[in-house]
């Protein structure tokens, strides 16, 4: 598989939803296979809040592959030796694009809190911009999970022929109560956390140090994306063989579990652009701008297919039910729904592959 990855530079000032002004700004990619003649196998991955823009393959010295390496690759799911895929970083991640720690021209100084905070509009038409300037004006599909899900839907209602085909996985038509206040926890505590320094850290404490703040919004994300069934699996109530049990702070192995996993995250994952992207997901609303989700919906012409996972307790599967039922109300018949029986809570659309990838596949080759 041919794996290219890229930084494109853009001057023109990107005007955002909220009224202010992203001048200029960057978008690093990272494209699959090859790109065809006529420019008709183009497949774009949308990534989730903690993504990239490297879903697939493995760099040199890595010690795992891109989030999503067992869905896109020569003969997988999405096979890249007929597709030519391509993955962006979100405007506001740190994985490369402009974000809240990138220099605001013209000076070298991070823009921090002056940051724009940026919707999910904002961060498709930036990649709208992108894939102009790349001569791809119309794609094959579109696919995404959660957040990634989210710009999908996006793609759908505000590009409604762009895309052939969509394909949106454990998401939701806007962000309920329950998703944001499990983002509140994250939020609350990377900014009470002394070693935030009110944003004015620098990269180089991070990495040292950690940022505890961080690493507990992380546990409290971890909890609702493995989700009660797969914790009961993975762990029961096994107890780490090292601690004791009346010791205070002895742990189960699902405690151990959340240790490991959320303090190693801020060395990897920046807290402005955490905060930065939970209120992006916090805020996110496919009616934006219409008076009603229906009139939203109302405007999608590509095959829109929705995926829910039955465990999944971000984004339950009756939200993604209800676009369908909202859908099929109005005498849509390019919409399909299916529920996968998971056990990995919101992360099996990563996870879970063999439960429906030949589904995917079906989808991709007009079958269904």
């Amino acid at each position: 598989m041919k794996i290219e990855t890229k930084t494109a530079k853009f001057t023109t000032p990107l005007y955002l939803e909220s009224g202010r002004i992203l001048q200029p700004y960057e978008i690093k990619y990272e494209t699959y296979g090859e790109l065809n003649e006529d420019k008709s196998n183009v497949i774009i991955i949308c990534h989730a809040l903690s993504g990239s823009h490297h879903a697939a393959g493995r760099y040199e010295n890595e010690a795992k592959p891109g989030w999503w390496d067992n869905l896109i690759g020569d003969g997988k799911t999405v096979d890249t030796r007929k597709y030519f895929v391509i993955c962006t970083n979100n405007i506001g991640s740190c994985f490369g694009s402009t974000s809240p720690m990138s220099p605001m021209y013209p000076s070298d100084e991070p823009y921090r809190f002056k940051f724009p905070v940026v919707t999910i509009s904002d961060i498709v038409k930036a990649q709208k911009i992108l894939f102009d300037s790349l001569g791809i004006t119309h794609v094959k599909a579109i696919i995404g999970g959660s957040l990634g899900g989210m710009q999908a839907l996006c793609y759908s209602i505000e590009y409604p022929t762009f895309a052939d085909t969509i394909i949106a996985m454990a998401t939701t038509a806007y962000t309920r109560p329950w998703a944001i206040a499990t983002n509140k926890i994250a939020m609350e505590a990377i900014r009470n956390d002394p070693a935030f320094k009110d944003g004015n850290y620098t990269k180089g404490d991070l990495i040292a140090n950690g940022l505890p703040g961080l690493a507990i919004g992380r546990m409290a994300g971890l909890i609702a994306y493995v989700g009660p069934t797969s914790m009961n699996n993975k762990f029961s109530r096994n107890y780490v063989e090292t601690d004791g049990l009346y010791e205070l702070f002895g742990r189960f192995e699902v405690e151990k579990y959340l240790e490991y996993n959320a303090y190693n995250f801020p060395k990897i994952f920046d807290p402005l652009s955490y905060l930065y992207v939970c209120k992006t997901m916090n805020i996110f609303d496919a009616a934006r701008g219409s008076d009603k989700l229906p009139d939203a919906l109302a405007r999608i012409r590509c095959n829109l297919h929705l995926l829910s996972f039955s465990d999944d307790v971000l984004f339950f599967p009756q939200e993604m039910e209800e676009i369908y039922n909202i859908m099929k109300d109005m005498n849509m018949d390019n919409v399909t729904y299916k529920m996968i029986e998971s056990t990995h809570g919101h992360d099996s659309f990563l996870v879970e592959l063999d439960k429906f990838k030949d589904y995917v596949v079906d989808i991709l080759e007009g079958k269904i």
